[in-house]
């Protein structure tokens, strides 16, 4: 019981930051959902660290995901979803999460922090930057991408290979930058946030066969 109460301690202080920071800002809705988006990302470790088994992390993400579903219905929280554009983001991000739980959660924790990582500080990195500086953008399936954005998302998805791919192996491998490329690849891929769910999934599978096998 202490252990969740942790989580949901951690949970509802992102809200309130973020609740807090719309208040001030109501015209950046987009940051505000980037707030919770990057804010969520050491939930893993921190589930991992207070040895909170697979079983009960697929039950709470699984209640998560039905909430953010409801929720997406409804708006009893739009704070969430409160976006620019139609966006299906939020629920792709908690499915993904409760994939890599079920493949990775006591098989490769690596891989799966990887994955979650690359989504949570990567792409949300990139969406913060990308709104922030002007550059060079294209259209990518109705997508607007920036060059910011995109080279935010590898340097980011490098760094975070690189220090779980060395704190894991103790030695640099080339194949770091081969998933950080495939990420930034698929973060292209945004309709309708999609990219929450392929991008986590693909890094922590290429993590899993090219670097922990």
């Amino acid at each position: 019981m202490i252990k969740f109460t942790v989580i949901l301690l951690y949970l509802f202080s992102i809200f309130l930051i973020s609740i807090v920071f719309k208040k001030y800002n109501e015209d950046s809705r987009e940051i505000v959902r980037k707030i919770i988006h990057i804010g969520i990302g050491p939930l893993i470790p921190i589930a991992q660290f207070l040895k909170i088994n697979q079983n009960s992390a697929l039950i709470f993400t699984g209640i998560v995901s039905l909430m953010v579903f409801i929720n997406y219905n409804y708006k009893l929280f739009p704070t969430i979803e409160d976006v620019e554009r139609k966006s299906y983001g939020t629920l792709f991000y908690c499915l993904s999460l409760f994939i890599l739980i079920y493949l990775f959660w006591d098989k490769d924790p690596y891989a799966l922090i990887s994955g979650f990582f690359i989504m949570t500080f990567g792409d949300g990195l990139a969406g913060l930057i990308g709104k922030s500086f002007n550059s060079k953008s294209w259209i990518f399936f109705k997508q607007k991408k920036s060059l910011y954005g995109t080279i935010t998302m590898f340097l980011t998805s490098l760094i975070v290979v690189c220090s779980i791919g060395y704190s894991q192996q103790n030695s640099l491998n080339l194949n770091y930058f081969t998933i950080a490329f495939i990420a930034t690849l698929l973060e292209q891929f945004s309709v309708l946030g999609i990219d929450n769910f392929i991008v986590p999934i693909s890094s922590a599978l290429f993590f899993n066969f090219l670097i922990t096998s």
